[in-house]
């Protein structure tokens, strides 16, 4: 009995029943989709393996019977368009935050997390809205918008590579060279002391990096270009252009704890009984955006010196790790004052930040 055959006697089964309501948890993969349904407030059926074609079949035959689906499954490389289609179709879908789903068991397979997922949204469609996170869905437009960024980014991160190879190269051959030994006036300073076999690998990668870094450049001034041209000194085009493309629209956020917990930037907590600790970040959020703030404090401590939240570490109060601790402090204080520039519940000269004319979102 062939999949397509034990899905369509799945359907049928469910449309027996007098369940009104179904709850969908999806282990979602490249090839497949891992899908455990409840009925109501029953106990979940056994996990079954299906295509995503499959997958669109039984949901839309139960949506078109009548019945109210609910449907889950973990944010990950496969994005968004499941999530967009299942919505379309008239399930009520939620892309929710991985986290480990083994619950103290030893033991990890696809069925497993389908069930457990189930069993979360279940509490959450209860009302228990801590059961899981769910994830902010972003638009066709906010993904297209934000494409560019990120492809910069790979670029960057690729050119970067192919020039460490090029040093390991000479290294192996016995020439220690540092830095970027592709560009035009190093590389004829260089090309002269290097055998004719050195050379012919290595312009070979001096084209890829060649290549590499005019695309990126090019996506660079394109994002510089998009910028508002009045902001706060230290706050460089690029910077804000890639803030704002990561966080897509910074109206989303009700108040400064959204704000702050979307940077990953709070402590982490540990407390039992009368003893309480606060541990490192938790990092939860988005990477990108964290380390872009990260890197702007730092700016701001030579920039824009009279920023309050910098004022410890242009003091030199704190030292060693207990620096990198402000540092981080300054950073989600940042982001909540980046957050009220945007959406203009504050003005830069009320935060002591020094722009050459009147900023202009």
């Amino acid at each position: 009995m062939n999949k397509e055959t034990n899905v369509k006697k799945l359907l049928a089964r469910l449309l027996e029943t007098k369940a009104e309501t179904l709850k969908l948890g999806m282990d979602l993969h490249a090839r497949d989709v891992v899908v455990c349904v409840q009925l109501d407030g029953a106990m979940p059926l056994r996990a079954q393996r299906m295509s995503v074609e499959q997958l669109r079949s039984l949901v839309r035959g139960l949506v078109e019977a009548g019945r109210k689906v609910y449907s889950c499954y973990e944010a990950g490389p496969c994005g968004f368009w499941l999530h967009r289609e299942l919505m379309a179709m008239g399930a009520i879908n939620y892309v929710v935050a991985p986290e480990s789903l083994k619950n103290g068991r030893k033991q990890k397979t696809d069925r497993l997390d389908a069930a457990a997922l189930t069993d979360q949204l279940d509490r959450y469609v209860r009302g228990n809205r801590k059961a899981f996170t769910v994830i902010t869905v972003l638009s066709v437009e906010e993904e297209r918008e934000r494409q560019p960024a990120r492809l910069r980014e790979q670029l960057k991160k690729c050119r970067k590579q192919w020039e460490a190879r090029g040093r390991s190269l000479m290294l192996f051959q016995g020439y220690h060279v540092s830095g970027a030994w592709w560009t035009k006036r190093r590389w004829e300073a260089l090309k002269p002391s290097l055998p004719a076999e050195l050379t012919g690998s290595l312009e070979v990668m001096r084209e890829l990096l060649l290549s590499l870094d005019a695309k990126e450049k090019a996506l660079r001034e394109t994002l510089e270009a998009s910028a508002p041209k009045n902001l706060p000194k230290a706050v460089g085009a690029l910077t804000w252009s890639l803030l704002a493309r990561e966080i897509c629209a910074w109206s989303r956020f009700k108040n400064r704890r959204q704000v702050s917990s979307y940077t990953g930037l709070c402590p982490g907590v540990h407390q039992s009984g009368q003893r309480k600790r606060d541990g490192s970040i938790n990092r939860h959020g988005n990477p990108r955006v964290r380390a872009l703030l990260i890197e702007l404090v730092w700016r701001l401590v030579r920039w824009q010196p009279e920023y309050p939240p910098v004022k410890a570490l242009v003091a030199g109060i704190a030292r060693g790790g207990a620096r990198k601790k402000c540092a981080v402090a300054a950073a989600r204080k940042l982001a909540v004052d980046l957050w009220r520039l945007a959406t203009a519940q504050t003005t830069p000269d009320k935060l002591n930040l020094i722009v050459p004319t009147p900023f202009a979102r």
